[in-house]
């Protein structure tokens, strides 16, 4: 099933996001985690590829199992940027074959020796993923990424809105948000993009910090603000991790909440493939998921 059809439902839900291994040793693990993600039922997930291609040969083949042995629907991520155009091309196909409608298109990380070797890809950017996609006639529906505080290699938020409006111009269906932390930043980022005429769903993604070192990696990935009721959250809890656990599942429980309370119907959770993560909030919302309001 393809997501924009799930998203049209309108009725509030969750979806979340596993990573394949980074080595073919913990696959095994990392498998049974995911199983226990997708025995959830959530309204779908995303496999993730990793950074630089390291880990795409298990996107698709978990992908699949999961829309298999779950029946839950996925999205698969797509990197360009690591990869030549015939490399790209051959991933589209094997996503067809494979019978994955979704697609999550993005550039992918710039590695210290892509940032050197730049002038010579043929794909530098979503944007000509997604086109590439659109080309495809795979019919697929196709996810791209958006920054609510800004990219942090975009100069401002004029330039990042433009970007985001070339690449659902170019075919997105939807757009997913990088982690936030503070509901009205995304509320003021939906505001701009309609200003500029991106009509298109957003699927706010939510990150719960369960553990007090994943914080300064969260800054890291996505700039991301942290406002002062959340740096109280770690500050008193960091060091126990239970307690910081149960605080970071119920801060990310209310963030969702008030979402759901805005209108804002389909909300993505990025799981760090923990399953009673995943749980605890999926449990949380077990009176509002799926219902009409």
């Amino acid at each position: 099933m393809k997501i924009i059809d799930l998203i049209k439902e309108g009725k509030p839900s969750i979806s979340f996001e596993v990573f394949p291994p980074k080595k073919d040793s913990g696959f095994s693990s990392i498998e049974k985690a995911i199983r226990e993600i997708a025995d959830l039922k959530p309204g779908f997930m995303s496999v993730t590829y990793g950074a630089g291609g390291g880990t795409d040969k298990y996107t698709l083949d978990i992908a699949e199992e999961i829309e298999r042995d779950f029946g839950v629907p996925t999205i698969a991520h797509v990197t360009c940027v690591s990869s030549t155009k015939e490399t790209v091309l051959e991933r589209i196909r094997d996503l067809k074959e494979g019978g994955i409608q979704n697609v999550m298109a993005l550039r992918g990380d710039l590695t210290e020796e892509i940032k050197g070797n730049l002038d010579n890809r043929e794909l530098v950017h979503a944007v000509q993923l997604v086109r590439l996609l659109r080309q495809s006639q795979g019919d697929f529906c196709i996810g791209g990424a958006c920054y609510p505080e800004v990219h942090p290699e975009s100069p401002n938020q004029k330039t990042d809105l433009k970007y985001i409006k070339e690449k659902v111009d170019a075919g997105c269906d939807f757009l997913t948000t990088q982690m936030f932390f503070d509901n009205n930043l995304l509320y003021n980022f939906l505001y701009k993009l309609r200003e500029i005429g991106v009509t298109v769903p957003v699927i706010p993604g939510i990150m719960p910090i369960t553990k007090g070192n994943q914080v300064d990696r969260a800054i890291r990935l996505s700039g991301s603000h942290m406002p002062q009721r959340f740096k109280a959250l770690v500050d008193k809890f960091g060091d126990d991790p239970d307690a910081m656990k149960q605080a970071g599942i119920a801060y990310a429980t209310d963030q969702i909440i008030d979402l759901f309370a805005n209108g804002i119907n389909y909300v993505h959770v990025y799981t760090m493939n923990d399953p009673s993560v995943a749980k605890g909030i999926k449990d949380n919302l077990s009176a509002i998921i799926g219902k009409d309001f």
